[in-house]
């Protein structure tokens, strides 16, 4: 309020009360509240999504399912293994503070599934080490892993061997938010041990 019609708002002194001293203080310089509110958002990443191929050879193969066979969608068979690409992703995810392994998944038949532990104490490789024959002779191979930090985040990755020829090998959806150091943990430790080339890195801020 202004005696003189300006929009700016007069200290008390000039209008009166100690109730419009705070409210001018408060007007005049607010809290750091709303600043630290947004820097805390800042340092977070939301719903991330990476694809990337490895530089290995793939061999074009008849398309097994009626549905592939009808859409004449070209199937191609990547030449690596899928059990030790499966550690070494699940050993970035170690590394990025991911705990619980939620889900293995191999050619559509669910080995382990333990969602609503909030911390599991083995290490995130144990789970899938159980599991090694089973996964060194799949094709494709999905896993959900979830990290419960100040915000709550769930990886979802698929690693497939066999898959249509526009899609990728290896393709992580990160759903939720995750600190932004924390994923760069992630993120450059696969950088380190496979010289990552990412096809797409999306992100809702």
């Amino acid at each position: 309020m202004s005696r003189y019609g300006s929009g700016f708002r007069e200290p008390p002194w000039v209008m009166g009360s100690p109730k419009e001293v705070m409210d001018w203080m408060e007007a005049s310089h607010p809290k750091k509240k709303g600043k630290e509110s947004h820097k805390f958002e800042k340092s977070f990443l939301k719903n991330l999504h990476i694809k990337f191929d490895f530089n290995v050879k793939k061999t074009e193969i008849e398309p097994t399912g009626v549905f592939s066979k009808i859409t004449n969608k070209k199937i191609i068979e990547e030449d690596f293994e899928l059990l030790p690409t499966a550690k070494l992703i699940l050993r970035g995810l170690a590394k990025a503070k991911f705990r619980n392994t939620a889900k293995i998944v191999i050619d559509g038949k669910i080995l382990y599934e333990h969602p609503e532990k909030k911390s599991d104490l083995r290490k995130t490789i144990d789970n899938i080490n159980e599991f090694s024959p089973e996964i060194s002779k799949g094709k494709n191979l999905d896993v959900v892993a979830i990290l419960d930090d100040v915000e709550k985040c769930t990886a979802v990755i698929k690693i497939n061997k066999i898959h249509k020829k526009n899609d990728h090998s290896v393709d992580i959806q990160i759903k939720g938010k995750i600190k932004k150091d924390i994923y760069h943990t992630f993120l450059n430790y696969l950088d380190e041990k496979i010289g990552l080339i990412k096809e797409s890195e999306n992100k809702e801020l």
